[in-house]
């Protein structure tokens, strides 16, 4: 199938116009089933998708080692398109703990030698720090992709939840293919230094989230069961007040959702696609009826009336609750 595509910044690969993000398939969202996954990102890359992300620390390395399995019993031709995203640096302990990040150069070297292995493949397509270290310049972790670029193992840099002046200071060092950064109806906080920024450097975005972890998607409920460690047990958007307030915005997207004929994760993934050609959003589906369903925004055109009746049910700022719990708010350079 052939897909639309859009380019990674000035500097970075062409991929289809939205990507797989592959971390549920292993970590923060409850129990999944691997051979759903393996099967999904199959059913991707058939599809026409390239771009698949993840990041060493999901599961403690189990997400690499499934998108290496999914790699290597995919068709040829689609195991060649196949581009690959991965975030490092966060720091984990056996009990699922996190205690930081590390940007050190020489960490930086450790990270992608075992990234490589565990993947399969003789090289990453984008690599990026997830959360900026800061105890180590961007300029000193940006330089060590550099080198990795040129010895062949790296093929582009990009960035994760970095603000405006470290993005500066990052493309001063070497070129930027993108800013990996959450980015949906009710996460719109990009919009005001950090988009511009990225749109004068000629860098692109790729965004996550896109349905706020299910919030959004039209398929979460006030009586969902989560199991112990799921992400949305903890996270701010979903605990009580806020919750209800988030899906009662929700329920405002739906009537616009059925009046097009579409459904709601279709319309926030297209409201997404419509921000501009430099925005690839990531797709968390973790089985096969997901990804069907969030591929068909892609079919969605929304017009000048369709988009002021969606900014009319969410506007900026309309969601209650920060994206994340306030000690993992304190690692994102991009809120400060």
């Amino acid at each position: 199938m052939n897909l639309p595509t859009r380019t990674l910044g000035t500097t970075g690969p062409r991929t289809a116009a939205v990507g797989l993000g592959c971390m549920g398939m292993s970590a923060l969202y409850g129990e999944s089933d691997r051979a759903e996954s393996v099967a999904t990102v199959h059913a991707a890359l058939d599809a026409g998708v390239t771009l698949l992300d993840t990041g060493d620390f999901y599961a403690m390395g189990h997400n690499e080692m499934l998108i290496g399995e999914a790699l290597r019993s995919a068709p040829a031709a689609a195991r060649a398109n196949a581009l690959t995203s991965v975030k490092f640096g966060a720091l984990r302990d056996p009990d699922g703990g996190w205690s930081g990040y590390d940007g050190r150069p020489q960490a930086v070297r450790n990270f992608v030698a075992y990234s490589l292995q565990r993947l399969g493949v003789d090289h990453i397509d984008v690599y990026r720090i997830a959360r900026l270290d800061p105890d180590v310049p961007i300029e000193e972790t940006v330089g060590a992709i550099a080198e990795l670029v040129e010895k062949g193992h790296v093929r582009h840099i990009g960035l994760s939840e970095v603000g405006a002046e470290t993005i500066r200071r990052a493309a001063a060092t070497a070129p930027i293919s993108d800013l990996q950064i959450e980015y949906s109806l009710i996460s719109r906080g990009i919009e005001d230094t950090i988009l511009p920024t990225t749109r004068e450097l000629g860098i692109g975005i790729t965004a996550y989230g896109v349905l706020s972890r299910g919030l959004i998607s039209g398929h979460y409920t006030r009586d969902r069961q989560l199991t112990p460690g799921d992400f949305r047990s903890f996270s701010p958007r979903f605990q009580g007040e806020n919750l209800d307030h988030n899906l009662d915005l929700v329920e405002q997207l739906r009537k616009i959702a059925e009046q097009k004929g579409v459904s709601v994760a279709q319309i926030a993934i297209a409201w997404v696609l419509s921000r501009g050609d430099d925005i690839v959003p990531l797709i968390g589906a973790r089985s096969r009826t997901r990804l069907t369903e969030a591929l068909g925004a892609l079919d969605v055109t929304l017009d000048d009336t369709e988009l002021a009746a969606i900014e009319a049910a969410v506007p900026a700022g309309a969601a209650a609750g920060e994206r994340y719990p306030a000690a993992q708010m304190a690692h994102l350079d991009s809120e400060r």
